[in-house]
């Protein structure tokens, strides 16, 4: 298996070449007429199924590492792997890739199970640990050295770097590749044992130091890591490269399909070597595009800076791309399993916008949001010509397009709030909410007319004087008459006081990293990504409890959040907006 000589380089090139062939079939037969809809890994899967691969023994595995919180591009991942397995009949691992015990935790394991639980996938009894194979992956190291193909490299990892040359230059053999292999036998088992200090030796596959790939210049297999496993305590002071841990993970499990993110693309030449030289189960690694949202960040140390140094309040803060962050804030399981069946899966890199995301949940909750009314900056109305004690109890739709989600009661009396931006002295052309002498609608209540505008000492308005129309209950006057603006509404009596999060994108910029010159992502930050205003509530939005999805009327889609208090106090997250603004903003719609 070893690329050596000439002919090996261009049988090597060869192969590729026909992968790539093979891989652009099933790319054009995704988008013919017959595979339309279809995105390439399944139409390669069809073909592999018309020639005789039993559905059934599809195995596909999600493999996190647990040193972190999961983002929405991990949810790609897991809806394509746990997908696949059941639209063909398969199955699919949940297996934790906690090859780093410096970085890793039960924490993120824990965490990593609720997350794929949240989406709405099961991996069954298929739950593993690649810390489960450490004794087999460590037989198998020692057979690479038996078989001449692995050895003990006593170098710091500078030198190594050095010594692996560059596209244009090939590398240069380390002085100890040529060590016998009782040396390198006895070396490693030595390693085992402890006896040497971190970074003393390393075990490297054993290639080809001119391959044209740099990844197949004798890659690094083990490394010496005295740190204590979240699993396996302190048995271990070796730990496995993932490169090497991971097709034989694969292997063992019996994966028949390892998909994989673009980047480890020139990682699938080493990963084919491996099980090739241990002669097992041969595993297919493919690679897809990995999700690149506009507007956010996915990379793990940049998600780790901004919560480090409290740019945000936790992993699970609403503005974050994490499953935490957009759980919290009130995305749905079926929102985001919409958005990755929506964005596909490619072989080549490209960006998603973020309001296809916002679109996904607006959809869904449009259907399933039970809508209310609340009044997030309010200004007092008084109806002058209503019974002062008065008081209307409506019986409200909670959403009109669905009768069958109920109805609540609303009430309406002489005080009332409306939207500070609802109202306008001096109106522009085409404003067609209140302003004096205009008559407006009252969302399911009465038309009203603005007569007087009462100001505060300091001159600022701080109510306005109506009359209100008692023959046009329900939007409609007996005369006919017609008026173009409606208002929600409060009323004062009953309203109920909350705390409101306005959360926004945590970016200005669709690309974070495209700031000038000196300067990080971090000046990107969007100082308005969060406000925090009182709203006042129509009395049944009270009765929601924590993870409770509400439209409130014309304002948008808010969440109960967990720090609410029932009786107490509630606290509303903003989900999106009933529109794209940003769209608006950067002059997309």
């Amino acid at each position: 298996m070893e690329l050596t000589g000439a002919a090996d380089c261009i049988n090597f090139r060869m192969k590729t070449v026909f992968t790539f062939t093979r891989e652009r079939h099933d790319m054009n037969e995704a988008n013919s007429g017959k595979g339309a809809g279809r995105d390439f890994i399944r139409a390669k899967i069809d073909r592999q199924i018309k020639e005789g691969l039993d559905p059934k023994t599809i195995q596909t595995r999600f493999p996190p590492e647990p040193n972190g919180y999961l983002h929405i591009g991990h949810a790609k991942s897991i809806c394509l792997n746990f997908g696949l397995a059941e639209e063909y009949g398969g199955k699919c691992n949940l297996r934790f890739d906690d090859t780093n015990p410096e970085k890793e935790s039960s924490e993120y394991v824990n965490a990593i199970k609720e997350d794929v639980r949240w989406l709405g996938f099961d991996w069954g009894d298929r739950l593993f640990y690649t810390s489960d194979y450490f004794d087999f992956l460590y037989a198998c190291a020692e057979r690479l050295i038996l078989a001449g193909k692995a050895y003990v490299d006593s170098q710091n990892q500078e030198d190594i770097r050095a010594q692996r040359g560059t596209l244009t230059e090939a590398g240069r053999n380390s002085p100890w590749r040529d060590r016998s292999v009782e040396e390198n036998l006895d070396l490693f088992r030595r390693m085992r044992a402890g006896e040497f200090a971190d970074g003393a030796h390393v075990l490297r596959a054993k290639i080809d130091m001119a391959s044209p790939n740099l990844v197949m210049r004798d890659p690094v297999l083990y490394r010496i890591r005295k740190v204590t496993h979240h699993r396996s305590g302190d048995k271990w002071p070796i730990y496995p490269m993932y490169d090497y841990s991971h097709c034989i993970s694969d292997s063992l499990e019996k994966v028949t399909h390892s998909l994989c993110s673009l980047e480890f693309e020139n990682n699938r030449e080493i990963y084919d070597w491996l099980l090739a030289a241990l002669d097992t189960f041969p595993s297919r690694q493919t690679e897809f595009a990995r999700l690149n949202l506009k507007g956010a960040v996915l990379s793990k140390r940049k998600l780790i800076q901004l919560v480090r140094e409290k740019h945000v309040h936790g992993w699970d803060d609403p503005r974050l791309p994490t499953l935490r962050g957009l759980r919290r804030r009130g995305y749905t399981p079926e929102a985001i399993r919409e958005f990755c069946a929506r964005i596909g899966i490619a072989r080549a890199d490209n960006q998603v916008d973020y309001g296809l995301l916002e679109f996904c949940i607006r959809e869904h909750l449009n259907r399933a949001a039970p809508r209310l009314m609340a009044v997030l900056n309010p200004l007092k109305v008084i109806l002058r010509n209503y019974p002062p004690d008065k008081v209307e109890w409506f019986d409200l739709p909670l959403n009109p397009e669905d009768p069958s989600a109920g109805s609540r009661k609303t009430p309406f009396s002489r005080e009332l709030y409306i939207e500070q931006e609802d109202f306008m002295e001096s109106p522009p052309p085409k404003f067609f909410r209140l302003s004096p002498g205009r008559e407006v609608r009252l969302r399911y209540a009465y038309y009203i007319t603005c007569e007087e505008v009462v100001r505060d000492a300091q001159g600022k308005i701080s109510a306005l004087l109506c009359s209100y129309d008692p023959q046009s209950c329900g939007g409609g006057s007996p005369d006919g008459r017609k008026v173009k603006g409606t208002l929600h509404w409060v009323s004062a009596a009953q309203a109920v006081r909350a705390e409101v999060r306005l959360y926004d994108r945590l970016f200005t910029l669709d690309d974070p990293d495209d700031v000038p010159a000196g300067q990080t992502f971090l000046d990107a930050l969007n100082p308005d990504s969060l406000r925090v205003a009182e709203a006042l509530l129509e009395p049944a939005l009270a009765e929601y409890g924590p993870d409770s999805r509400v439209q409130f009327e014309r304002t948008g889609y808010f969440r109960v959040d967990q720090d609410s208090r029932m009786g107490v106090r509630q606290v509303f997250n903003r989900i999106v907006g009933l529109r794209d603004s940003w769209a608006k903003i950067a002059g997309k719609e």
